[in-house]
């Protein structure tokens, strides 16, 4: 699919950034002040204190520490000389992420926060909510490494990878509805990270520049906290043959492919989370060979840049993961909602609850559910 990259007119257009604190966001609302647009930033506040983890200090998406990172997102629309906004999004967040979370791990599932959050509240939630307060824009910006181009054929949005591959996100935003696409701006789609701290260095941000990447979502050490004892009911730990090799701490605390903590001794290799079965509260683990899968069901599908998938199917490229290499296969219809990926060799490790995103060359086709 052939896409195409203008380079949009913001002289004079409002625009809304979601600001972190954090050198990315920071970054891209500075150049969008130089492209000339009226700029406002936007942080979402989505800490209300009701899980006990404790402050360790470090910023990140949702925790305790939420005030410190405000500030900063304060002070450096100060700085630029921009006003900026805080919008109370706890409830909104609780409902859509830390109870979606919740649901998908006590099914056996692996859920990806990131991408609920972004399609329901940081694109969803986060500018109705600012616009119902008065902020005024008709473009919505952020920091992600990810670009929106267009159809050479028909100019619909699309949403597209990255320049620098290694910092890409095109993954995390591949819920995205093309409405949603069509009302975004990336400016740093195009840009390397070290380039974006470059340019920090040379505006005289230091210090963002080499400020620490945010901590993920909550990490698995605090589920206790996200769960309640549920986190922590422990069980039995199988082979693939049914022989009972030890005892795990909670079904929450695994993930299909895992290798570390599993407190098995005395096998002659290593051995991996194949699968989890919840109802039984049960973890399936077996040698590296079990992991791999030819072929996966997706659901929940998000087409993007085509309307459906022809009855033939078609060829793409699946990424699996973020960190994942998007692998050669046939996607074929599966049902109104549902597209099944047969892959041209095996894949590791294919984790229900994952996303599992469709790519021609740089352009992502869609997206769903691993089911």
């Amino acid at each position: 699919m052939n896409a195409t990259f203008p380079a949009p007119d913001l002289r004079g257009r409002a625009v809304a950034v979601g600001m972190s604190g954090g050198v990315d966001s920071t970054m891209a609302a500075l150049l969008l002040r130089r492209a000339g647009a009226e700029v406002v930033g936007l942080t979402m506040q989505i800490w209300d204190g009701s899980l006990a983890i404790p402050d360790e200090g470090r910023s990140g998406c949702y925790g305790p520490g939420e005030a410190r990172d405000i500030e900063a997102a304060a002070a450096a629309a100060r700085r630029l000389g921009i006003p900026h906004r805080v919008v109370p999004l706890a409830p909104e967040y609780g409902r859509e992420v830390l109870d979606y979370v919740r649901a998908e791990y006590r099914a056996g599932r692996t859920p990806n926060p990131c991408v609920r959050c972004n399609r329901a509240v940081k694109f969803g939630a986060l500018l109705e909510k600012a616009a119902a307060s008065g902020a005024a824009f008709d473009l919505f910006a952020t920091g992600h490494y990810a670009r929106i181009g267009r159809d050479a054929s028909d100019g619909r949005p699309l949403l597209c990878a990255a320049r620098d591959g290694a910092k890409d996100q095109s993954y995390f935003l591949s819920q995205l509805r093309p409405a949603q696409l069509a009302r975004l701006v990336f400016p740093l789609g195009g840009m390397t990270k070290e380039e974006v701290r470059a340019l920090a260095r040379a505006e005289g941000w230091p210090d963002l520049a080499e400020k620490a990447e945010s901590q993920d979502f909550v990490e698995s050490r605090h589920y206790g906290a996200l769960f309640g004892g549920e986190a922590d009911a422990p069980g039995e730990m199988m082979d693939l043959d049914g022989r009972v090799v030890g005892r795990h701490r909670g079904i929450a605390h695994y993930t299909v492919g895992q290798r570390k903590g599993l407190g098995i001794g005395g096998v002659r290799e290593p051995l991996y989370v194949v699968r989890i079965e919840a109802a039984a509260n049960r973890v399936v683990v077996g040698q590296r060979e079990a992991l791999y899968a030819s072929r996966l069901r997706a659901e929940g599908m998000n087409w993007i840049a085509i309307d459906a998938l022809p009855p033939e199917g078609l060829r793409a490229a699946v990424r699996i993961r973020q960190q994942h290499a998007p692998a050669p296969a046939r996607v074929t219809p599966a049902g109104a909602d549902a597209a099944e990926a047969a892959f041209d060799e095996p894949q590791m490790a294919v984790t229900p609850g994952q996303a599992a995103v469709f790519y021609d060359g740089e352009v992502v086709l869609g997206a769903g559910t691993i089911a």
